[in-house]
């Protein structure tokens, strides 16, 4: 293993996980598709830094070189976002916010200190607070498959404004990753293909290599020699 994640649920409702691990081994991470943006905090040497990830749309192998390097990152709910950083901007990159002093960073014009895993909360409380952190109620709203009483028009033009993605891009990513968790807990492919609605197998196969890296053969199996990103449960949208 190159490294074990520790999570947690947050209290925030802007916040669907927190995270933290540290680099025991030298590696190659499967880093698998996912709809949600997150800040990260690295640590390596007696330096932090502070990365804004977007969402990816497939699944990426990225070496993994800096054994003791710490990570904590905050994953933010489906419709949160930060108005001073488009979402589009962030799908399938990243940016790194500016160092002020070595204990802080850089946020639009002023500087902020770096949470940690047990603070979390808090510093998302003061972005929620300053304005830099909003939440558009109608992204998992449409997405659990509520009726709406906006244009079509109106309703993509807020989701990917919130998440820098298609309606149809992230019940795709989230119904591989919900496939995913049910083969990792001994559920068949064929039962998986029902529950996570897809059409049949070669369906199911190509949506896992694309978003996932991996067959669902080599998922039950798991043989993959990669490690595989984080991946929690949440509630599988249709």
């Amino acid at each position: 293993m190159i490294f074990n994640i520790e999570e947690r649920l947050s209290d925030s409702p802007f916040v669907e996980r927190i995270w933290r691990t540290r680099t025991e081994h030298p590696g190659t991470l499967n880093s698998i598709a996912a709809s949600h943006w997150e800040m990260v905090v690295s640590r390596y040497q007696g330096k932090a830094y502070m990365t804004v990830r977007g969402p990816e749309t497939k699944a990426t192998s990225l070496p993994v070189t800096l054994v003791g390097a710490e990570f904590f990152g905050i994953i933010f709910r489906s419709g949160t976002f930060m108005p001073c950083v488009p979402a589009s901007n962030l799908v399938a990159g990243d940016v790194d916010l500016p160092d002020a002093s070595g204990k802080s960073f850089w946020l639009n014009g002023s500087a902020w200190q770096f949470p940690d895993y047990d603070n979390a909360d808090t510093f998302v409380n003061r972005l929620v607070r300053q304005g830099l952190l909003v939440y558009d109620p109608i992204v998992e709203s449409v997405l659990r498959g509520e009726p709406q009483d906006l244009s079509l028009r109106s309703i993509q033009r807020r989701i990917v404004q919130a998440t820098g993605l298609t309606q149809g891009s992230i019940r795709q990513i989230e119904r591989a990753r919900h496939a995913t968790i049910l083969l990792r807990e001994g559920v068949s492919i064929l039962d998986t293909v029902e529950q996570a609605g897809y059409a049949d197998q070669p369906h199911l196969t190509r949506s896992l290599k694309g978003f996932i890296g991996k067959t669902p053969t080599e998922i039950t199996q798991k043989t993959e020699a990669e490690q595989m990103s984080l991946l929690f449960k949440t509630e599988p949208f249709r």
